[in-house]
Order: C-alpha cells, then sequence, then structure tokens
C-alpha cells in the first residue's frame, strides 16, 4: 500500500509539474509571460552548433545512405531476365572456354543459376551486356576466327564485373566506418544532447512559472485569467523564496549539465575520423577500378591495332 501510495504522490507531482509548465509555455506564447529567465549567450552558441552538427549529420546520411542500396546506380529502365542474373560473368566465361560448338556455348549462356542473384550494379549489368553481345558475335562468326570485337567485349565484361565488385566493396566499408557512426552520432549523442536541452527549458519553466506563482499570490496564473499583483519581489514570502532558489538551483544544475554534453558532441573526433573512412574506401575503390581498367586498355588497344593492320593488307590485297 506504502508503494501504492508513494507511486500516487510521484504521478501527481509529475503531472502538476506538467501542468504548471504547460501553463507557463502558453502564456509566453501568448505574450502574457512579464519575466523570462534569459539562458546564457555560451550555452545559447552551443546550441546553434548543435543544431548545426544535426543538421550536417542529416542532410549527408540522406544521401549517403544510398550505399546501403545495392542498386542505387542499376539503370531503372533496364529489364534483365532470371537468366541474365543467373551467374556471374566470370563463370559464363569458364564455360563457354570450355564449350566444343555452337550448342554448349548457348547452354552456358543459359546454365542453371548459382545460388543467389547477381548484383544489380551498374557495374555488373554493363559487365553482363558486353559478354551478351560478345556471345552474339562470335555465334555468327563463320571463318572459325574470333571475332576481334567479340574478344574485347568479353574482355571488358570480366574486368567491368571486377570494377562491379569493387564497388561493392566500397559501399560494404562505407557502411561500417562512416553509416554506422554517423547514424550513432545523430541517433545517440545528438539525441543526449536534445534530452539534457530539454531538461533546461523544462527548469526553466518551472522556475518562471515558480516565480510567477510567487508574484501573483500563491495561484497558477492561467492564460486569459487575471489576478492582482500581491506585491513585488520584497513582499514574497520565504517559503516562496525558498521554493524560487530550489527551482533556480535546478535549473543552473541542468545548465551546466547541458553545456557539458553539448562540448562532449560537439568535440567528439568521430564525424571526421568517420568523413576519413568515406573518403579513404571511394578512394579504394577508385583506385582498384583503375588499376583494373588500366591492365585492360592496352589489351584493347593491342586489338584494335591487329584488327587495323589485317583490315589495311586486306584491302591492299584486293
Amino acid at each position: 500500500m506504502d508503494k501504492f501510495q508513494a507511486f500516487g504522490k510521484t504521478f501527481t507531482s509529475a503531472v502538476t509539474q506538467q501542468a504548471v509548465r504547460t501553463t507557463q509555455f502558453m502564456k509566453e506564447q501568448l505574450g502574457q509571460a512579464e519575466d523570462k529567465t534569459q539562458l546564457p549567450p555560451d550555452y545559447i552558441e552551443l546550441e546553434k552548433r548543435v543544431d548545426a552538427l544535426k543538421a550536417v549529420h542529416q542532410k549527408m546520411l540522406q544521401v549517403t545512405s544510398q550505399y546501403s542500396n545495392e542498386a542505387y546506380d542499376y539503370p531503372t529502365n533496364l529489364r534483365e531476365s532470371f537468366n541474365d542474373l543467373g551467374r556471374t560473368v566470370s563463370e559464363k566465361v569458364n564455360l563457354l572456354s570450355s564449350a566444343s560448338s555452337p550448342a554448349e556455348a548457348a547452354a552456358a549462356m543459359t546454365a542453371p543459376p548459382s545460388a543467389k542473384p547477381q548484383p544489380k550494379t551498374f557495374n555488373h549489368a554493363i559487365a553482363r551486356a558486353a559478354l551478351a553481345s560478345s556471345h552474339v558475335l562470335n555465334q555468327v562468326e563463320s571463318q572459325g576466327t574470333e571475332d576481334p570485337l567479340a574478344t574485347a567485349l568479353e574482355k571488358y565484361a570480366i574486368a567491368e564485373e571486377k570494377v562491379g565488385e569493387a564497388r561493392l566493396s566500397q559501399d560494404a566499408a562505407v557502411q561500417a566506418r562512416f553509416l554506422a557512426g554517423w547514424s550513432t552520432t545523430l541517433n545517440t549523442q545528438l539525441q543526449f544532447a536534445a534530452r539534457a536541452r530539454r531538461a533546461v527549458e523544462n527548469a526553466r519553466l518551472n522556475l518562471d512559472a515558480t516565480k510567477a506563482k510567487a508574484k501573483s499570490g500563491g495561484g497558477i496564473n492561467f492564460p486569459g485569467t487575471h489576478r492582482e499583483n500581491l506585491g513585488d519581489d520584497e513582499h514574497i514570502s520565504e517559503e516562496a523564496r525558498a521554493e524560487i532558489e530550489a527551482k533556480e538551483d535546478e535549473f543552473v544544475a541542468q545548465t551546466e549539465e547541458a553545456v557539458g554534453v553539448m562540448k562532449n558532441v560537439l568535440d567528439t573526433p568521430e564525424p571526421l575520423r568517420n568523413l576519413a573512412e568515406l573518403i579513404a574506401a571511394q578512394l579504394e575503390f577508385h583506385k582498384k577500378a583503375y588499376e583494373i581498367l588500366s591492365e585492360l586498355g592496352p589489351v584493347v588497344d593491342q586489338l584494335q591495332v591487329e584488327q587495323e593492320a589485317s583490315y589495311r593488307k586486306a584491302r591492299e590485297g584486293a
């Protein structure tokens, strides 16, 4: 019974405090509050900086969260079949290399799918399109020699698949090293700061409501009602003064705590460290893509040179 009564008193006190704060807030909004305790300029400056940091996190996460969406660069108008997504380009190339007839080559392109569908990235889509194009050219080749363009397309397909895999590795790194960190800052540390600031605002409203109550004779002065001011600060009772001092102490304590929380959020090196990880992941991807395509470029250039030489020789012999 004692616990129930204690709970009842606590609940009633909480409801009363909420009503007092709401009343004071309404009075301030309606311009009926005589005095409003001002927050220190340094505190207000911290609030602005925290709000700016929150806006930055929201803006960056709004865009970079796309790294969690595998198909963020996959063409929306592209329609690939189940067979297109069945096996990797590398697997199909291996099957094609062992094919001894056009029928076996066709079967390699439509081989049963592997354990999971292939990634839907732009690079993977290019790889699949290039390999399919190479296969089309080889199907109609009647001279028993490989078409240079078909050969180049097959090599390009393999390279683009590697680039696509590098892009997926980049995305995984960004999710783990950037998105996770910035989401934690937004949803945890900045939330701590928001709660601390709400506590300051509640303490301020309680303080100003207590002051207004003391000046108006002890009752709650609701918006739209008028009570005769029974006296200035000099005529406030000792009990009322003690209550005001207690609310002032609470306000000061909450303000100091909020200052500490906001400074901690602003001073943490995590956001900058996470941004460095984002850049490192992007750099690693572009470096790998550069290396893969740099190896492919000379190969395709050589095929082009050989084809042009063959073309000129054929023209001279005609």
